[in-house]
């Protein structure tokens, strides 16, 4: 490694190039508990693409995989390091080039924060839609390398649908831009759409374009409380076959009220067995399509629904919602002796008339696999995140835990579903994507990270 680490230096400079034993055992690994992780032989720190096109043709030079990374919220494994890797962390290039109130588009470095790019197109009456949970801290290049959701999915989409156009780096040392700024354009195959999600394993994305929306109209927020899980997914399939499309309707079951409650008490109805968080941004209208979703939540069991009185109520529920990870991690790790507690998190999304068997089914396995499940989730687009707690000091909880973890994924796929909504597949899940897209979808990915990446040095291991 001394003549990886002397080449690196002489091309980007000391500052750019970490070796600190501290600082790559900080950098192995992102939030994806239990998923295998290497040890990198060094941290590059880009400022430019140009960096970028460096550092993979030093790295092709001396045969070493390079990992990008971002800021490492990710849950599926995807920016683990392996032995002796390269780790490319993108945070430095983090700047907001340009924001087009006219065109209703940002063109943004892959290091620049979710949220920080939402307050600067607030400032022109505008949005950039896509929130997930981590969006206080997740970067938009890890958003895009995943195809990252949240909770407003259910009426403005994924990441990907805010794509326009990228400059990416390819295995090879190439810069590709692909996509436009127009608001339409068809030529040519949709290269975009083929490294949103892509997880770093065909280029490193080094400039985003993406599409921004008017700010939200005036919005309101309500909860619904249900005596079962499976009566909330009823409801949530019946809110649909109504025609009505809240901005928000999140779950959220027992486990999960109670480790949110404990975790920042703020009122939460505990002796819930779950409960819908709904939202309608629609200004003007919202009071009337709330008491719709309301009518809906009763007539399909709820016991309760309430609306919030005032914004701030609104925003602790939300707030509620955000801290559902962080207060399971707290709830698994307090589990066991020792604060030995981890978490396996599943990302499963079944067809909406599906989501009501998809949570009787969970409930099944955590029974038959004897693991505590917490289930939370974006019910409006069938997304759910069974949160299966193990202990990870015994050996027979952990298989207990990935047996279960399976189970589910065999349940979500059978009931026509796929193995990931929105965190992508990385270390956790690809045999399931290998099952989910057959031997001929195997070789199609196969062929096109071949295309790009022709030496297999670019994040090795992740998604096939």
């Amino acid at each position: 490694m001394p003549d990886l680490l002397d080449d690196l230096r002489a091309a980007l400079g000391d500052a750019a190039v970490l070796t600190d034993p501290d600082l790559l055992e900080g950098h192995r690994r992102d939030e994806a508990d239990l998923c295998a992780a290497g040890t990198p032989a060094v941290v590059v720190r880009p400022r430019s693409t140009a960096d970028v096109v460096t550092v993979i043709e030093v790295a092709a030079r001396h045969r070493v995989p390079v990992v990008p990374q971002g800021a490492r919220t990710g849950l599926a494994g995807a920016a683990n390091a392996v032995d002796g890797a390269v780790v490319l962390s993108m945070v430095a290039m983090n700047e907001i080039l340009e924001v087009d109130p006219v065109n209703r588009i940002a063109v943004v470095r892959p290091g620049v924060v979710n949220a920080a790019l939402a307050g600067a197109v607030a400032k022109h009456g505008l949005r950039y839609p896509p929130d997930p949970g981590s969006w206080e801290s997740s970067t938009i290049g890890g958003n895009v390398a995943t195809n990252a959701g949240g909770m407003c999915c259910v009426k403005y989409g994924v990441t990907t649908e805010y794509v326009l156009g990228l400059e990416v780096v390819l295995g090879t040392g190439e810069v590709l831009r692909t996509g436009r700024r127009t608001a339409k354009g068809v030529a040519g195959y949709d290269l975009t759409r083929l490294f949103v999600g892509s997880e770093g394993t065909l280029g490193v994305i080094t400039e985003i374009t993406v599409a921004l929306r008017p700010a939200a109209e005036e919005s309101l927020t309500l909860v619904a409380v249900f005596p079962s899980t499976a009566a909330a997914g009823r409801a949530v399939a019946e809110i649909s076959a109504g025609g009505l499309t809240p901005s928000l309707l999140e779950l959220l079951d027992r486990t999960h009220l109670a480790a949110i409650e404990a975790y920042q008490p703020m009122g939460l109805r505990t002796d819930a067995e779950a409960l819908l968080l709904a939202a309608a941004d629609t200004g003007p209208r919202a009071a009337a399509d709330l008491a719709r979703l309301a009518e809906v939540c009763t007539a399909s069991g709820a016991d309760e629904v309430y609306a919030a009185t005032d914004a701030v109520e609104a925003a602790a529920l939300l707030q509620a919602r955000r801290l559902a990870h962080p207060a399971m991690e707290r709830f698994a790790a307090q589990a066991y002796p020792g604060g030995n507690g981890g978490l396996v998190i599943d990302d499963v999304a079944v067809p909406r008339d599906a989501l009501a068997a998809l949570l009787d089914g969970t409930a099944r396995i955590a029974v038959e696999y004897d693991v505590p499940i917490g289930v939370v989730g974006h019910a409006g687009d069938g997304n759910m995140h069974p949160n299966i707690v193990v202990d990870r000091a015994d050996p027979a909880s952990l298989e207990r835990g990935r047996r279960a973890f399976d189970a589910i994924m065999e349940l979500g796929l059978s009931l026509g579903g796929t193995c990931s909504g929105e965190h992508g597949i990385g270390l956790l899940k690809r045999d399931w994507l290998a099952r989910e897209i057959g031997p001929v979808g195997v070789r199609v990915h196969q062929a096109i990270k071949d295309a790009l990446d022709p030496a297999g040095l670019l994040n090795p291991g992740k998604v096939l």
